[in-house]
């Protein structure tokens, strides 16, 4: 079976908040912001919800890819901000879409969510248990910032993405390439199988650090009940952004290439690599310890921010929809956040 990407869809508020805008409520500017992390403005809910942006960008990643909703297997929505704790995200997007045979569930990790969530996507359906999915990432991360902390609140936006993944049958011969070197195509290494006429999902790699997760954090509700009373406020997301910079910058290479090696490629045969977007810095360190220009890195932090498990679809979608990426492009895509965890997939559109 080939997994392969055939729809996109994503979906912001409409409030756009720029750094400017953010200099007026706290003690910021826009070159502080901008110069640490590259990012520009943000989109942030005032009426949108985690679910109704779930859902615009889940109608149109089926558009995209000529689908209906009651087609769909599975859905699995990535979020750490789900407007209920029950019923779940997933369930809720599920109501509103009509895609009454779909099973739905939710999954957390995070900025790397939605990788996660693909890798699971294509267990499901590289065993022949579903054949059509919908993967979504979707946060309204500004109702868990405080919004007095400057060091936070201006790193993260609000929005959603979502892809329609599928199974299809794929006619390969199976035998083992040898060969001395790369092939014409560079798509082949000693003793791989060849990956010459494959497309959709190559590889995947995910990794995880709990001992290191208290770096990125915001707490649930505490214990409460008639015999454990707790008067405890509201916790938001607190972030040590030297550890998490040092993270990133060391791990995401280290997976992307392991990820581009497990699928017979060389760094430099990916056209594109669509990363998380939490910080230009970050972006621009991975590129150089990769050895790969920046033209490969596109982003859209500077008007989105930092959307946690929706940074990554919704550039992809961006990237999708300007005509960036057509059949036969290789592209990696790799989120990393809070865990700390990490992911890497490998894909020729």
């Amino acid at each position: 079976m080939k997994i392969k990407i055939k729809g996109t869809g994503s979906a912001v508020p409409k409030l756009r908040v720029t750094n400017d805008d953010l200099s007026k409520l706290m003690d910021t500017s826009d070159e502080w912001i901008r110069s640490r992390t590259g990012i520009g403005a943000r989109h942030l809910a005032v009426e949108e919800t985690t679910t109704g942006l779930a859902v615009a960008a889940a109608k149109e990643a089926l558009k995209d890819a000529g689908m209906t909703a009651e087609e769909l297997d599975l859905i699995i929505a990535a979020t750490v901000t789900a407007d209920k704790f029950l019923p779940n995200l997933s369930c809720e997007v599920q109501s509103a879409l009509g895609a009454e045979n779909a099973v739905a569930f939710d999954l957390n990790a995070a900025c790397s969510g939605f990788l996660f969530a693909l890798n699971t996507v294509q267990m499901y359906l590289e065993n022949g248990i579903y054949k059509k999915a919908l993967v979504i990432g979707a946060e309204t991360l500004s109702k868990i910032m405080d919004w007095n902390d400057r060091s936070t609140c201006v790193l993260f936006g609000d929005g959603a993405g979502a892809a329609v993944v599928t199974a299809e049958d794929e006619n390969v011969d199976g035998h083992s390439a040898v060969t001395s070197g790369k092939s014409d195509a560079g798509m082949m290494q000693t003793g791989a199988v060849s990956r010459i006429n494959k497309s959709g999902i190559l590889s995947m790699v995910q990794g995880s650090d709990g001992a290191r997760g208290e770096v990125l954090r915001c707490d649930n509700r505490p214990v409460n009940n008639p015999f454990a009373a707790n008067d405890s406020k509201l916790s938001y997301v607190s972030m040590d952004g030297q550890e998490v910079y040092k993270f990133a910058v060391k791990t995401v290479p280290k997976v992307i290439e392991e990820a581009v090696k497990k699928a017979g490629l060389e760094v430099e045969d990916i056209d594109l690599f669509v990363l998380h977007q939490a910080n230009l810095r970050i972006i621009e360190s991975v590129a150089k310890r990769l050895h790969q220009p920046m033209e490969k890195f596109p982003t859209n932090l500077e008007e989105c921010g930092n959307i946690s498990a929706a940074s990554v679809p919704i550039l992809l979608d961006n990237i999708n929809k300007h005509g960036m990426i057509c059949e036969g492009k290789k592209i990696v895509l790799a989120g990393f956040g809070a865990g700390l965890t990490w992911g890497a997939t490998v894909l020729v559109w």
